[in-house]
C-alpha cells in the first residue's frame, strides 16, 4: 500500500513523549492526596483489570472508549460530575501509558488533566489502598 508511511508521521513512543510533555504527572501518593483535596480521579481500566487488582478509592470509572465523550465539557454526552474546566482531573490506567494519551486528549478540550506515573501497578507497589469490587451479580 503506497502512502502509508508519509513524512510527518510519528512512532508510538514519540506520540507518548509528546503527550507526557504537555500534562502533569503524579506519583500514586500525590494522586491520592490530590483526590483527597478535590481533584477528580478517573480510572479508565477495563473491568477485568479492576476485578483483578481492585478499585482506586474515590475514583470514577469511565471506560476508555467513551472517555472523551464523558469528559468534554461541550459534549452532549458528557458526565456533568466530571466534564468541568477548572477542576483538576487525574487519569489512571493499569501501567501509566493509556492514561498519558487520555490526559493529553482531555487537555485538548481545556480540561486540566494529568495522569499517574506507573498507573495502578505503581499504586500497588507503593502500598496504597484499593477497594475490592462488588462480586458479579448472578
Amino acid at each position: 500500500m503506497v502512502g502509508l508511511v508519509e513524512k510527518g508521521h510519528r512512532t508510538v513512543d514519540e506520540l507518548l513523549a509528546e503527550a507526557r510533555a504537555g500534562i502533569s504527572r503524579f506519583t500514586p501518593a500525590e494522586a491520592a492526596g490530590a483526590g483527597a483535596a478535590g481533584a477528580i480521579l478517573v480510572d479508565i481500566r477495563p473491568a477485568h483489570q479492576r476485578e483483578r487488582d481492585g478499585l482506586v478509592p474515590g475514583a470514577y470509572l469511565v471506560d476508555r472508549n467513551v472517555l472523551e465523550w464523558r469528559l468534554d465539557p461541550d459534549s452532549p454526552h458528557r458526565d456533568p460530575r466530571l466534564a468541568r474546566r477548572g477542576t483538576e482531573v487525574i487519569v489512571i490506567c493499569d501501567e501509566g501509558y493509556q492514561s498519558s494519551l487520555a490526559a493529553a486528549a482531555l487537555r485538548a478540550f481545556g480540561v486540566d488533566a494529568g495522569d499517574v506515573v506507573g498507573g495502578v501497578q505503581a499504586w500497588i507497589e507503593d502500598g496504597l489502598p484499593l477497594d475490592q469490587p462488588d462480586p458479579p451479580r448472578a
